[in-house]
């Protein structure tokens, strides 16, 4: 299988990105941070930005060069090898968890403030909301991802409103003094808040699934920290500014604090609102990137196999989500709120100086298959601030972190020697490494041996150019089709060029790790040997692709696109369109897509001898004929144009209608005639004649009410009450 591009916009890889970084680390860290720093901590809040800024650089390089679903895991795997990236995926998994742990400890705090419960009592009820999260992530609810740009759309304009209202209310004399703990309070306070950027990196993951990922990667990356960094800098001020660092320094809701000051209790219960479902919303999110770097190791023989299983109903990675899970119980039940914080940054640091080695690694070794569209400025400087800043800021955190990083080294050694011995890439470092490098980092032997080849790596998933691009029709199969070779025939009976590409695409959670399905099943072979099958019979040029992905209709969309075909057809239950509050990918698709768009209701008829096409009102009738007229001659059939008048049109406009189409039909090649009946009811008349016929041609309707707009749940009656198939045609400009 393949997985196919989104073509996400600059505009939603930024949404993205700020909803990786926004929770948190404004909404529960600020009071922690000031404690040891004082009113400076805007100032480490920016320093930390800046240090983090060489990461997102580095991360964009690495993302263009790599685009498949992984991020740093892959990279640092990739560049160092899998020993390394046994650590790394251990690492940045603890990172992810930790800090969505610290996440719902917040949304405690902030709940307790909604709900009268004990402050002891708080940990247990995140644990509580931990297990609803762990429910969602099995079960792939996507549309819990879906309300992520609303919940970040209200947070920021909150912490813009407090920002706003709240700097003419700042008191000078709270702002004094600006360092309580001299220069070493603010550079451990820049390690302290550095967590909170995290998320700026994490669209880095999804690189494969951004339209131009050159430019709009680091474009997304650099905005969103400049958008992030900003509302930090400005919170933190004003937070500094109004509330006295005695009560700030142990306050874990600061942002309701804030807003019960200056706008009083009805404001503040607004804001703790916003603060529950912004943490909550994080730490789901939280969870589902966590889950994925276990699974991704167990996939790369890593971790024991049975990590690597995926739920045969809802194709999601159910041990990997329920052991992340447990061990964020034991951290959120376990660990104090200053700990989970510490050990969230300290993960962080270790994993982005680590992507900071991987571009000097993979650029120096001069690996022919590494060449990323984008390349990070002011290399090697950029990456060399990276990584000294990242390790100064690692020994300002203090012992503890030291000792869990140290920890986690052992650990990722001890599994790497039980499980990961059966891996069977090795890393570009020791492939084709300098010997100085080498010589560093692996053993003597391995440097004996000077003849370095240069191949890509294996398992490059992405799409590759095998997609037949001068397609006529492609046929998308979901999986849900009564008979897929009927499908098929349909769209070579519409297609005017040789050859017809079908694609069978399996749409998975987000929760999946989408290279655990990327392996051809049996029932895909077994679909693979259908359509080879029917080509052969009909004697039709077939190309059949596989391909897996997280969001359906933008995929089948770019199908469209990368093949520049005339149609694109797929099954269809009725289902008219897209509402506004349910989506249907139908009507998303109908209104975006670049070719011309076909859908078929297989009601069971197998053989196709006659064909009714059906003109809805202000159709360009010699467009529909022409298709119509197409399929015919492909079956062998013959067709026939129905319209359908009211009861009261007069003689004479019957004869000029059916004069004007027997007209149009003159330039039909198969067996035609007209016919035109009166009837007030045209749906129950095209439902009569349609017994009579195996096909039923029909354009898309124009104009629905209201109701089926808002909640999309509208069906196409025609459609609905057909007797024998239906194909529904949307052509643009007809």
């Amino acid at each position: 299988m393949k997985k196919l591009e989104r073509s996400l916009s600059l505009t939603s890889v930024i949404a993205i990105s700020i909803g990786g970084m926004l929770g948190s680390g404004i909404f529960v860290l600020p009071g922690l941070a000031a404690a040891k720093t004082g009113s400076s901590v805007w100032l480490a809040y920016l320093l930390a930005a800046l240090c983090i800024l060489p990461a997102a650089l580095s991360k964009s390089e690495l993302a263009t060069a790599m685009p498949s679903s992984g991020g740093t895991y892959v990279y640092v795997e990739r560049a160092f090898g899998p020993i390394f990236g046994t650590i790394a995926g251990i690492g940045l998994w603890l990172s992810l968890l930790f800090k969505s742990s610290f996440a719902l400890v917040g949304f405690g705090a902030y709940l307790s403030i909604l709900i009268n419960i004990d402050t002891a009592l708080t940990k247990y009820i995140a644990v509580f909301f931990l297990l609803l999260i762990l429910l969602l992530n099995i079960f792939g609810v996507k549309k819990v991802g879906k309300v992520q740009i609303v919940v970040v759309t209200l947070s920021l304009i909150t912490l813009s409103l407090l920002f706003i209202f709240g700097l003419p209310k700042v008191n000078s004399s709270l702002l004094d003094p600006f360092l309580t703990n001299g220069n070493y309070g603010l550079i451990s306070t820049v390690a302290f808040v550095y967590i909170s950027y995290a998320g700026v990196t994490k669209v880095a993951a999804i690189a494969g699934e951004i339209k131009n990922p050159s430019k709009n990667l680091p474009r997304a990356m650099i905005l969103s920290l400049l958008i992030m960094t900003s509302i930090y800098v400005m919170i933190a001020f004003v937070l500094a500014g109004n509330i006295p660092l005695q009560n700030l320094s142990t306050d874990i809701k600061p942002i309701y604090t804030l807003a019960n000051l200056l706008g009083g209790t009805t404001i503040g219960y607004a804001a703790a609102v916003i603060g529950v479902i912004t943490l909550i919303s994080m730490a789901n999110s939280g969870v589902l990137a966590a889950s994925r770097f276990p699974f991704a190791m167990a996939l790369d023989k890593l971790l024991p196999e049975f990590m690597s299983k995926i739920h045969s109903k809802y194709l999601t990675p159910v041990v990997t989500i329920i052991m992340t899970c447990m061990v964020m119980t034991l951290v959120i039940l376990f660990l104090d709120v200053e700990k989970i914080a510490k050990l969230a940054s300290a993960f962080m640091v270790m994993m982005f100086i680590a992507v900071n080695a991987a571009v000097i690694v993979l650029r120096e070794t001069a690996a022919q298959w590494y060449n990323p569209p984008y390349r990070s400025p002011l290399y090697p400087f950029v990456q060399l601030f990276g990584i000294i800043s990242g390790v100064i800021l690692l020994v300002f955190l203090g012992l503890m972190p030291f000792l869990a990083i140290l920890s986690i080294f052992i650990i990722g050694l001890i599994i790497y020697f039980n499980f990961g011995k059966a891996a069977v890439r090795t890393g570009v470092l020791k492939k084709y490494g300098h010997r100085p490098a080498l010589y560093l980092l692996y053993k003597r032997k391995h440097r004996k041996n000077k003849n370095y080849r240069h191949h890509q790596f294996e398992n490059q998933h992405n799409l590759d150019g095998k997609l037949v691009s001068e397609a006529g029709v492609v046929v998308s199969l979901l999986g849900n089709e009564n008979s897929p070779e009927m499908l098929v025939e349909i769209g070579a009976a519409i297609n005017k060029k040789e050859k017809v590409q079908v694609v069978n695409i399996t749409e998975v959670p987000n929760q999946t790790f989408l290279d655990a399905v990327l392996e051809d099943n049996p029932k895909v072979s077994s679909l693979e040997r259908r359509v080879a099958r029917l080509a052969e019979y009909q004697k039709i040029d077939i190309d059949f692709e596989a391909a897996v992905t997280h969001n359906l209709s933008n995929t089948i969309h770019e199908l469209s696109n990368q093949t520049n075909c005339d149609w694109l057809i797929m099954g269809w239950n009725g289902r008219a369109h897209n509402g506004i509050l349910v989506s249907n990918p139908i009507g998303w698709l109908v209104t975006h897509i670049n070719s011309d768009f076909a859908l078929f209701k297989d009601n069971g008829v197998r053989y196709i001898g006659k064909v009714v096409l059906a003109l809805r009102p202000g159709r360009r009738d010699k467009n529909f004929i022409a298709i119509a007229d197409r399929i015919s001659n492909f079956y062998n059939a013959s067709f026939t144009l129905l319209h359908v008048v009211d009861q009261n049109t007069a003689d004479n406009t019957i004869l000029q209608m059916k004069e004007l189409s027997l007209s149009l039909l003159e330039k039909a090649t198969s067996k035609s005639e007209v016919i035109i009946l009166k009837s007030d009811d045209p749906i129950e008349a095209i439902s009569k004649m349609s017994a009579s016929f195996d096909l039923l041609i029909l354009g898309t309707p124009q104009r629905d009410n209201w109701i089926s707009v808002l909640f999309g749940t509208g069906k196409d009656k025609f459609a609905e009450k057909s007797a024998c198939s239906v194909l529904r045609l949307t052509m643009k400009g007809a």
